[in-house]
């Protein structure tokens, strides 16, 4: 008898490649890039492409050195890293943060694991809360939009509607007095807001989001499922309580919620495989993002969301799961 060996999966077949996905996704990136560059300036530029050459020459160091390997850096992964990394990140941050941040994604977030289909966490995620951690000041000293497009590390900066809103909470304001305070709506869609280079355009960001799903490089079930439970969650508590808790277009225009929806929950790697297990971790991330938002300490949740969820992406797979093709059912 012959002895039948099974690749481990998947085990669709079809034109697409790594490469042509990851490609894919940096096409899909462009018009928020191409945002944040008009309201941010050359700072988006510098710490995109900072931390783009860092995630590739850092995983090429890596498998040439350390792993012994044929590096494969041409597949394109390292510098979806690279960008979405830069994406959660302040303008005017540092090169040797972003350089740092960059290492800690690619070494501690992907390599680690053996690199590219075996990191069970988010790479890009796993580098930015690094940063957050420890260092706090810099990770939320935000850039003003539109202010000196050729200013870098000494860009006027101001606070995120998701940081004023929870402040004036604190203080006791009341939602009419809030909303004098951060942008209008109409801005936030567009992105003119204090935030992060990739959080600030939800036009922009949709834009990629129709790309994607034409491309079929994603499916619409992790990203409908996290912005429709945000957007029931928040509204329940809004309904309940308008004079303290903002409506639920506030929470999806702000922070980096369309950013993470998109293109980090996404990830084939660290989400689920089928579209049940799709909509619970969506669920999931969603819950646990309002949750730190409204009862936190900090004012943004959803990279934690989108770890955490990461961490129960196996448990999912295990137990979510299609009948066997051929599989009987019992009657009864």
């Amino acid at each position: 008898m012959g002895i039948l060996t099974i690749s481990p999966s998947p085990h669709d077949h079809n034109s697409e490649s790594v490469s042509k996905l990851m490609y894919g996704v940096i096409i899909a990136l462009l018009p928020a890039f191409l945002v944040s560059v008009y309201f941010f300036g050359i700072g988006t530029i510098i710490i995109t492409l900072t931390a783009m050459v860092s995630c590739v020459v850092f995983e090429w160091l890596i498998q040439r050195f350390l792993m012994k390997e044929k590096p494969a850096i041409s597949d394109g992964s390292a510098m979806v890293t690279g960008i979405l990394l830069a994406f959660c990140l302040p303008t005017n941050l540092p090169i040797w943060l972003v350089i740092l941040g960059s290492f800690v994604a690619i070494s501690v977030g992907k390599m680690s694991f053996g690199g590219l289909g075996n990191n069970p966490f988010n790479p890009a995620l796993v580098g930015r809360v690094f940063l957050f951690i420890s260092f706090p000041v810099q990770l939320t000293s935000w850039p003003e939009p539109g202010v000196n497009h050729f200013a870098y590390l000494d860009a006027s900066t101001g606070a995120t509607p998701l940081n004023i809103m929870k402040n004036s909470i604190k203080s006791g304001e009341t939602m009419s007095e809030i909303l004098l305070d951060i942008p209008f709506y109409q801005d936030m869609f567009i992105g003119r807001m204090g935030g992060s280079a990739g959080e600030i355009a939800a036009a922009a960001l949709l834009i990629g989001l129709i790309y994607l799903l034409i491309r079929k490089i994603i499916t619409w079930h992790i990203p409908v499922s996290i912005l429709l439970t945000v957007a029931v969650f928040t509204g329940i508590m809004w309904l309940s309580e308008p004079a303290l808790n903002p409506n639920p277009l506030f929470h999806l225009l702000s922070g980096g919620l369309m950013l993470g929806a998109v293109f980090m929950a996404t990830d084939y790697v660290t989400s689920p495989m089928i579209a049940k297990g799709m909509w619970i971790y969506g669920i999931g991330i969603g819950v646990i993002t309002v949750v730190i938002r409204v009862f936190g300490a900090y004012p943004e949740g959803v990279q934690f969301a989108i770890l955490i969820m990461n961490a129960f992406t196996p448990l999912i797979n295990k137990y979510i799961k299609p009948k066997r093709f051929g599989k009987e059912v019992a009657n009864g």
